[in-house]
């Protein structure tokens, strides 16, 4: 059965719990179902996400061909919004990085400077994996051993709190907090939170002042590693990482 049969169009939505109003925002998915219906379309017929330009200068790299192999598919979401003036318009964004490139022609950009992001991870990830190199020649559960584990774990925890701390997350209240001011303190922040396609999808209407309508998001490409997204199926947000933040990024859009 698909997911479209358990979940109704008008269940499909993104949301998340606000601590500031201590409820919960939604934004439904009003009129954005049939553009990504056409999205899709466009995606099979075109084989590729850089629509912007012509085929011969396509982007290999930017083939649908990469949803279909080891990395497996991707999420993608189609935002209706109103300008200030009231003129209706559409946004798309896809989640995370595009077979590693983080912004393409004709999709919202991400929330993080992706500049910023590779000058803070590039060199100490190069640091991380030197210490890992150190520890393959050394006796495992030895003091050497032990001592380069401690220093590894060390710096993968400090990177994490400097990577968090760059992803600055706007709300329509017109404040915006880093990443660990807006996640609940008692749980660890999962890897990949702000990349998915709400987010981007909100960061870019807030920035923009843009007023969403309505968000709808599918899966596109070979199944997932655990079988929970299958190709061309509807999902609304997901609790593990959007439903962390989403709460806070709608808050103020009722009273736009």
């Amino acid at each position: 059965m698909s997911n479209i049969e358990l979940t109704p169009f008008a269940k499909i939505t993104c949301s998340g719990f606000c601590k500031n109003c201590k409820t919960i925002h939604k934004l439904s998915s009003a009129g954005a179902v049939e553009l990504c219906e056409s999205l899709m379309q466009r995606l099979d017929h075109e084989r590729r996400i850089d629509f912007s330009v012509s085929i011969d200068k396509a982007n290999p790299d930017l083939s649908t061909d990469y949803l279909f192999g080891n990395a497996r598919g991707q999420m993608f979401g189609v935002m209706t919004y109103a300008d200030s003036q009231g003129h209706t318009g559409v946004a798309y964004g896809f989640s995370g990085q595009y077979n590693g490139i983080w912004e393409v022609d004709g999709w919202v950009p991400p929330i993080i400077n992706p500049e910023e992001f590779d000058i803070l991870t590039t060199t100490t990830e190069r640091k991380i994996k030197g210490i890992g190199r150190k520890m393959e020649l050394c006796q495992a559960g030895s003091e050497e051993y032990k001592e380069l584990s401690m220093r590894r774990k060390q710096m993968s925890r400090l990177l994490m709190q400097k990577i968090h701390a760059i992803y600055r997350i706007p709300s329509f209240t017109g404040k915006t907090k880093i990443l660990p001011e807006v996640a609940p303190s008692n749980k660890g922040i999962p890897t990949g939170t702000g990349d998915c396609c709400a987010p981007k999808l909100l960061n870019f209407a807030i920035k923009n002042n843009l007023t969403p309508c309505g968000i709808a998001e599918f899966y596109y490409g070979k199944e997932n590693r655990s079988g929970t997204k299958h190709h061309k199926q509807y999902y609304s947000s997901c609790e593990e990482k959007c439903g962390l933040i989403l709460g806070h990024m709608l808050c103020g859009l009722d009273s736009k």
